[in-house]
């Protein structure tokens, strides 16, 4: 089973466009959640991961990181083995 992906999103943030793209292109399906008016949720998700960029990148229950770091996975191909982990 394939853990479920969660993206936190601005809608003109390229970062944001930049992943969501990444995984489209791969057929990766995932969950977007627009948080550019959403403050709190954002300050929750900054105290929780110690990730202060957008996005926030989720596989899982586990915070990633943002763009780069979903790009840096791929381009190791680690994103696939990640995704598929138990």
């Amino acid at each position: 089973m394939k853990k479920e992906i969660k993206l936190y999103t601005w809608p003109f943030c390229p970062y944001s466009n930049g992943a969501k793209k990444l995984l489209d292109e791969k057929g990766i399906p995932y969950t977007d959640i627009d948080i550019f008016k959403n403050d709190d949720l954002r300050y929750q998700l900054q105290a929780e991961t110690h990730h202060y960029s957008i996005p926030f990148v989720f596989i899982g229950d586990t915070c990633i990181g943002g763009f780069s770091d979903l790009k840096e996975l791929d381009e190791k191909g680690e994103l696939s083995d990640l995704i598929d982990k138990k």
